[in-house]
């Protein structure tokens, strides 16, 4: 039969046993799984070690009360951030075990110099991998609208910065109008990135229904630790892979966020993001204007070149019909005379005459008088329904393409005409032409 000896025997060797084996104390690395602070002001803590999700070794820790205040002190004000679940430390711990409560470490020290390298190695592996499969680039090729309508923001209802954009947008001195919707999300602590990236879940599935020009994520400064969701590799996919252009302004002056660095625009601040947005509507205005002044001096030219064209037209058409008229005056003054001449030397000549053979030879040269002082009537009525002003008097009007009258060009579709009346001159665009006849 086997002699036994006492559970505190046994707890006892043991722990004689590590004391002498163990060294004073060991710089541990190990994730904070779990840490509860007591109302005496110890702390207790789970420490495990992970590969993937799996946990491969789970000790307890405890820090009691007055170095407690220390170490948390001093991890805060390195760091900015508070001991808190799920970070990486390098803590000096002591080994002990205890006949009731087993085995445990004693934490003496944590170092936050650690905490803040681990966290940029891991960051810096995070920017690596995103930069191999091209996504660090892949929201900047979306086309950003210059004239942005519809925005998606992400923030919290309660964020400053939120505040600051909303102030921005609504009260800018040009009267802009921008419609913005907010999806509340959490900004800092663990279920951070998962809380924005159910937010882009549902701008997603909105901007299906009624599209959005940008998503906008907006923070608005804090502990650099406090960003830290800006940093998840998850968060960082799914900003790069939106649809439509990312812009974020989560307010950190220092630090630039693995988020800002895969949007389409980073700027600091949310104030920054709004300002930036009005911009684009002070370009396109700019820009219109521009364009007006170019097109009214361009009329005005084009209509200054219409006029003295359509003077220098109207003085070489009345010169002409004055030329003409003229000349024919002249030539049935010179038939009048000649008439006149040949009379009286008939009248000289056939004195002896009968009467009859007079008075049909002066009825002869009357007819031949008569019919020259129609054909000069006629002529001066066509000369003067050949003026232009007969013509635009009676409401018609000249059409030109070019300088050139309308039925000696061969008329297109987006082509300039000009068109004369008697007081107006009318430029118009050609959007349909109809043909008429073979």
């Amino acid at each position: 039969m086997h002699q036994g000896i006492s559970l505190l025997d046994l707890s006892l060797t043991v722990k004689n046993l590590l004391e002498e084996q163990l060294e004073p104390s060991y710089w541990v690395v190990a994730e904070i799984g779990e840490l509860k602070e007591a109302v005496n002001g110890h702390a207790y803590l789970d420490l495990v070690e992970k590969q993937g999700n799996q946990v491969l070794a789970k000790m307890r820790a405890n820090i009691w009360s007055y170095s407690y205040r220390m170490i948390a002190s001093r991890f805060r004000s390195v760091t900015g951030q508070p001991l808190r679940q799920g970070m990486k430390i390098l803590c000096q711990a002591v080994v002990t075990f205890h006949e009731v409560y087993g085995f445990s470490l004693n934490i003496k020290d944590i170092d936050p110099d650690f905490t803040l390298g681990e966290r940029a190695r891991i960051r810096q592996e995070i920017i690596d991998r995103l930069v191999q499969e091209g996504l660090m680039d892949l929201n900047k090729e979306k086309s950003l609208p210059l004239v942005p309508q519809r925005i998606g923001v992400i923030s919290s209802i309660t964020a400053a910065g939120y505040g600051d954009f909303v102030n921005q947008l609504d009260h800018n001195r040009e009267g802009y109008r921008i419609h913005f919707r907010l999806f509340q999300a959490t900004l800092q602590g663990g279920e951070a990135a998962k809380s924005i990236m159910a937010a882009i879940d549902q701008v997603l599935n909105a901007h299906e229904n009624k599209s959005y020009d940008a998503l906008v994520l907006i923070r608005g400064g804090g502990a650099q630790m406090d960003l830290d969701c800006f940093d998840d590799e998850a968060l960082a996919r799914a900003l790069a892979k939106f649809p439509i252009p990312v812009l974020t302004g989560i307010g950190h002056e220092r630090d630039e966020t693995i988020a800002d660095m895969v949007a389409h625009t980073k700027l600091k601040t949310p104030t920054a993001v709004a300002e930036f947005l009005l911009s684009g509507f002070r370009d396109f205005e700019d820009s219109l204007a521009l364009q007006l002044k170019n097109l009214q001096r361009s009329v005005g030219w084009q209509l200054l070149e219409g006029q003295r064209n359509l003077r220098e037209l109207e003085s070489q058409l009345k010169g002409q019909v004055k030329f003409s008229v003229n000349k024919e005056k002249d030539r049935l003054a010179f038939l009048m005379h000649q008439t006149k001449n040949l009379s009286l030397q008939i009248t000289k000549l056939n004195q002896l005459k009968v009467a009859n053979a007079q008075q049909a030879l002066h009825k002869s040269w009357k007819r031949r008088l008569e019919m020259e002082q129609k054909g000069l009537m006629a002529l001066e009525k066509l000369l003067t329904l050949s003026d232009p002003q007969t013509f635009f008097a009676k409401g018609y009007t000249r059409t030109e393409i070019d300088g050139k009258p309308l039925h000696l060009c061969t008329p297109e579709i987006g082509q300039e005409m000009q068109t004369f009346s008697q007081n107006q001159t009318i430029s118009s665009t050609i959007q349909k032409i109809e043909n008429h006849g073979k």
